[in-house]
């Protein structure tokens, strides 16, 4: 057993000679954070050449030109639990970075006491007490002491630079969040309008059904219809009556989930028929791939998160090295209050300490692994949301293409189908077609009306994809350039894109 400490005793000295030597030229833990990320595309795969750039502005919703959508977007941004929990994890980490600046300063603390001490036989009377031989002393102290830790391998200003990142980290995450809740409460408000569009589509075809029936059921009553006639239209007309109350269901369902992402309830919010017909499609196209990366808070952030696993690794080397602690304390002492401040009773002490690791059994060399192993994990994390970024753009392009080809197509649908029912109507009250023809053709009319519907919901949720897909408009601020210190920590932080370190 002796042997073999002894051997790892000589591999830890071993590795302290071979450390020493970078360490004076600069005290630095290693390589330094650099880009090491996936290289952006020249250009969108689904973007149309030559269109005109224009991103997305911070209040992006107002270019839908609903005061509805602006107001509960503006709650979801003051009252969501989502959102004020991204907050207090920003105060959490504000904190953290707080602690963590703290062992890059001396710590003083102040002491003061009294004393006094009693011997002898307790006997009443000074001349008592003299007589029998008891003795009274009196003492005060006061004093104050320091300590500091000499940061000479870096290590607290590693772990406060980790800190930082992780503060980074909270405010890009709390913008990610913010978005998504925004997002959300407008594809909910789009998916209500889109149902009580469907449910108004509805109601309308019935109304004709009906109508309908009664010329049906006017002609059975001469003579000229017959029984089948007036049952075939009766089962249209129940089969339409039949799919409103599942429609009122699925509006009555997104309002409530309004509520839930407005923090508020369910009775407050209203939902008028018909106004996504009415609502207008503010135009956004992106730029270049590599300005997406600038404006996508969810890029930021797990950027945040690996520089921060950067510098854990620079905490787990330091560690590795001895800690040098000086301490100091200064007072006064004295038998008597009135002297205590005297010149005489100065006391004063200065000392230095250094504890370094001689044998731990390998959990230094864990920790590094450790923390070289969480890095490598984040830069996969990273990579992986860079280019997530790059895919979501392109479907929301693709999708916003498309659908938009589509609604026309549906909407052309649409006229001839409404022109089909008006005809075959009009030829059924002359007698020249069978109710049939009748049937068949307002069957096709409520199919593409709801088609068209539902069409229309898919080219305004596409939108609000790209208008996600693009950061909503968040972007880092122009100061992202500066250095990495505390005081860059109410704006931005320079965060390259992507890296390494071994």
């Amino acid at each position: 057993m002796n042997v073999t400490i002894a051997r790892m005793i000589g591999r830890r000295s071993a590795l302290f000679g071979a450390a020493l030597t970078p360490l004076l030229a600069g005290c630095d833990m290693g390589p330094s954070y650099q880009p090491d990320g996936p290289l952006p595309p020249p250009g969108f795969r689904a973007a149309t050449p030559g269109t005109p750039v224009i991103w997305p502005d911070q209040a992006w919703w107002l270019g839908f030109d609903s005061p509805d959508l602006s107001g509960l977007i503006e709650t979801a941004r003051q009252h969501n639990l989502s959102i004020a929990a991204a907050m207090a994890r920003v105060r959490q980490a504000d904190a953290q970075l707080r602690i963590a600046g703290a062992p890059l300063l001396p710590t003083l603390s102040g002491s003061g006491g009294a004393n006094w001490q009693h011997s002898g036989q307790n006997t009443s009377g000074s001349a008592a007490r003299a007589r029998s031989g008891a003795t009274e002393a009196h003492s005060y102290n006061a004093g104050v002491s320091a300590a500091y830790e000499l940061d000479f391998w870096g290590k607290n200003a590693a772990a406060r630079d980790a800190a930082l990142a992780s503060a980074r980290f909270s405010r890009f995450d709390q913008e990610t969040v913010a978005l998504t809740v925004v997002t959300n409460v407008a594809s909910t408000w789009f998916t209500a309008l889109s149902l009580s569009d469907r449910l108004g589509i509805a109601d309308r075809n019935l109304a004709d059904a009906e109508a309908v029936l009664g010329v049906i059921k006017g002609r059975f009553a001469a003579g000229t219809a017959n029984e089948l006639d007036v049952t075939q239209q009766e089962t249209l007309v129940a089969s339409q009556r039949a799919a409103i109350p599942n429609l009122r269901n699925q509006m009555e369902q997104q309002r409530i989930g309004l509520g839930i992402l407005t923090g508020q309830a369910p009775e407050a919010i209203t939902v008028r028929p018909g106004m996504l017909t009415s609502l207008a499609l503010p135009p956004v196209a992106p730029g270049l791939p590599s300005e997406v990366l600038t404006r996508r808070p969810d890029v930021a952030s797990a950027e945040a998160t690996l520089m921060a696993r950067n510098f854990d690794i620079k905490v787990a080397r330091a560690a590795f090295f001895p800690n040098i602690q000086l301490t100091g304390s200064a007072g006064f002492q004295a038998a008597a209050l009135n002297q205590l401040m005297s010149p005489g009773g100065l006391l004063m002490s200065l000392a230095a300490g250094l504890t370094a690791p001689i044998f731990d059994g390998g959990t230094l060399r864990g920790q590094l692994e450790l923390a070289k192993g969480r890095y490598d994990e984040q830069l996969a994390n990273y990579q992986t949301a860079v280019l997530q970024a790059f895919t979501d753009v392109d479907n929301a392009l693709t999708a916003w293409r498309f659908t938009t080809e589509q609604e026309a197509l549906q909407q052309s649908a649409v006229g001839q189908a409404r022109r089909a029912a008006k005809i075959a109507r009009a030829q059924m009250q002359a007698g020249t077609v069978d109710i049939t023809t009748v049937l068949t053709t307002e069957a096709t009319l409520l199919t593409n009306e709801d088609t068209l519907a539902q069409v229309r919901l898919a080219r305004f949720q596409a939108l609000l994809g790209l208008y996600k897909a693009l950061g909503g408009g968040w972007q880092r601020p122009a100061e992202a350039h500066a250095a990495l210190t505390p005081a860059t920590l109410g704006g931005a932080v320079a965060l390259p894109v992507g890296g390494n370190i071994r």
